[in-house]
């Protein structure tokens, strides 16, 4: 099987470090033109650097509607389409596992606008613009906390996921009139970050033998595992899929 993106418009957002900077250069690696999105303006321009002379960095905050609007035009205007979008900003914003009692409103609502509310502004900004082309691509990256529960504890990560996985399957039916795909990959536990590796030392021996136990593959993905579904999901195999979440966690 072999996939190419020559000519294609892709937006990649998170993509300063983890699953978006591997995401993105897979994309590059294909013949994207890749325009990496993050609120991480160091970690963007390393980005942009190993994607090539192809790719174009954005520091965006996917939480902010306005400033998603703004941008996607941009690029629309630029390049004259928008191929596929990649929502895979996300993450727990530096939170840790706590009571229930001690979320503050706060808490709670930052995690879900870089996780929900940011995968619905940047869906809500390359809508048009693939209506207008008849044709496009949306690929969430949620996680198996959105199918299960979190390992971090984090009532809003957990919430928000799950609430990303609604938001594919709604937004699949509604778009599906213009050919427009939506999906949804749904990683398992990876260390790809500065936050999966605290996560990771965390666990301490005995918790990340357990973690290993409970994969059917016993052993850990790697940022590339996750890249290689979304790859599938925006190529042009997937054409008759939609709606869909996958798992890409090694088997549970």
């Amino acid at each position: 099987m072999n996939i190419t993106f020559d000519g294609k418009t892709v937006i990649v957002t998170g993509a300063a470090h983890g699953f978006g900077r591997t995401i993105a250069e897979a994309f590059a690696s294909r013949g994207a033109t890749v325009h990496a999105c993050d609120i991480n303006e160091a970690g963007l321009s390393e980005t942009v650097r190993l994607c090539g002379s192809k790719a174009r960095g954005h520091v965006l905050d996917v939480g902010n509607r306005a400033a998603t609007q703004m941008v996607m035009a941009e690029i629309e205007a630029a390049s004259g389409s928008i191929d596929v979008l990649v929502n895979n900003a996300g993450g727990v914003r530096g939170q840790v596992g706590r009571p229930i009692e001690e979320i503050s409103e706060e808490d709670w609502q930052t995690i879900f606008d870089v996780n929900l509310s940011g995968a619905f502004f940047m869906a809500q900004a390359v809508a048009p613009a693939m209506k207008r082309q008849k044709s496009g691509r949306i690929v969430n990256i949620s996680s198996g906390a959105g199918l299960g529960i979190s390992l971090t504890g984090i009532q809003a990560y957990a919430s928000a996921k799950a609430g990303q996985i609604g938001l594919t399957r709604q937004l699949a039916h509604e778009l599906g009139p213009w050919n427009i795909t939506v999906n949804n990959v749904a990683p398992g536990f990876v260390r790809s970050n500065p936050t999966t590796e605290r996560q990771w030392e965390a666990m301490g021996k005995d918790g990340q033998e357990r973690l290993m136990q409970n994969i059917a593959l016993k052993r850990l993905g790697k940022p590339d595992d996750i890249a290689s579904m979304v790859m599938f999901f925006a190529s042009d195999y997937a054409g008759w899929i939609s709606g869909q979440v996958i798992s890409v966690d090694g088997g549970k």
